[in-house]
């Protein structure tokens, strides 16, 4: 495989995998899945090249076996990633920008989970940057915990293994062995589309806000351009 040339080397899943093998898999897998400091990581592109890596031999490690380990670290990530939104809660919301946290980000997470429900946990694993912070979301509104582990669980099922496996079987295609970057970059191109539908949406809804004078009702939130945390839908009775 030839190195993909999208972003630094550092990102490149196969540059990943090489070397740091299945563990650097997990960890990246991990920290994207609920850490504030994952959410840069290439997810998508990395399982699918994970998956193909071991389809031809490049890789070597059972593929039920590295699904079944993908599945635990994303599923424990967002564990980490709803208990650490448990503890800060409404806080989050203050947190000053900095270079590695946009509040930005929250905010989309916030809109993402109160849009979708519990189902945005399944949904988000793949949206990249919205996977990272829905977890916390749902810590921060104290969603309840068993609906929690089992959304997670299944979205951890459906992402983890899920493009992994699409790897894995698309890996004994020709075609893919001879334009695997294409395919990598379309990933990615893919990947963002929800993003890109998502900014283009709310600019549309905030000009058409300007054009009806629409300033908002003053006591919606507790400061100006922030958002109230979630609460009460989802929250643990």
């Amino acid at each position: 495989m030839n190195t993909l040339a999208l972003g630094p080397s550092w990102l490149d899943p196969d540059y990943l995998i090489q070397t740091f093998g299945p563990i650097g898999v997990l960890a990246i897998v991990f920290a994207e899945s609920g850490l504030l400091i994952g959410f840069f990581l290439p997810g998508d592109s990395l399982l699918f090249t994970t998956g193909l890596l071991i389809t031809t031999g490049k890789l070597d490690m059972p593929l039920w076996l590295m699904c079944t380990l993908i599945v635990a670290a994303a599923v424990i990530g967002d564990q980490v990633g709803y208990l650490f939104g448990r503890k800060v809660g409404p806080a989050l919301f203050k947190r000053p920008d900095s270079k590695l946290f946009k509040q930005e980000n929250v905010e989309k997470a916030h809109e993402f989970f109160e849009k979708h429900g519990p189902k945005s946990l399944i949904l988000a694993r793949f949206v990249p940057i919205v996977r990272t912070f829905t977890p916390i979301i749902a810590g921060v509104s104290r969603m309840n915990y068993r609906l929690f582990i089992t959304y997670n669980i299944i979205g951890g099922v459906l992402w983890g293994a899920g493009v992994t496996i699409l790897g894995a079987l698309l890996g004994k295609i020709d075609f893919v062995h001879q334009h695997i970057e294409m395919i990598l970059i379309g990933i990615v191109l893919i990947s963002v589309v929800p993003i890109v539908i998502e900014v283009l949406r709310s600019r549309s809804q905030s000009k058409k806000a300007q054009a009806r004078g629409d300033q908002g009702t003053p006591g919606d939130h507790d400061a100006p351009g922030t958002p109230n945390p979630p609460r009460g839908r989802h929250a643990k009775r």
